[in-house]
């Protein structure tokens, strides 16, 4: 089911559930964005274990950005997010993060958490205006290069 949202400088946005026949677009996005993407694998057992996924596209159906959590008992784990190269900095992730949060709060979930690499400092600004705060590090978390890796910060919003 698609829910046509307000515009935000993209022309009007929308949500819709991410299927598996999406996983060719989301994959093109999440190679373009993350240091180390997600396999179609991944993707793919996510959504088979019952994980949301929220598409988010313009007008021409061009895909802006997506996220996938996956719920525990009353908590949100946000598991990946990406906003496609082209709408950066225009507004889409605070976008994405509205649409999870009004997803989280109609299950009646207490609280979003996150993990983001201590490197994505535009990510963290993001997660800090929104009002997600860090609650603690997860050292040696993220791969860079083989044999290098880097911290993790989590952090949580409280709904």
């Amino acid at each position: 089911m698609s829910k046509n949202l307000h515009d935000i400088g993209l022309g009007p946005l929308t949500f819709s559930a991410m299927l598996e026949q999406d996983l060719d677009d989301v994959l093109a996005v999440e190679q373009r964005v993350h240091i180390h993407p997600w396999t179609r694998g991944n993707f793919s057992d996510s959504l088979v274990h019952g994980h949301i996924g929220q598409l988010l596209r313009d007008a021409q159906q061009r895909l802006v950005g997506y996220f996938l959590t996956m719920s525990i008992v009353d908590e949100v784990h946000l598991l990946d997010i990406a906003v496609d190269t082209p709408y950066q900095g225009q507004g889409a992730g605070k976008y994405l993060l509205d649409g999870l949060v009004s997803a989280a709060r109609a299950q009646q979930m207490r609280l979003v958490l996150l993990e983001v690499r201590v490197s994505n400092i535009a990510a963290i600004h993001l997660y800090r205006r929104y009002g997600f705060g860090e609650i603690g590090r997860r050292k040696h978390y993220y791969p860079v290069a083989p044999g290098i890796r880097e911290d993790a910060i989590v952090m949580q919003l409280l709904l």
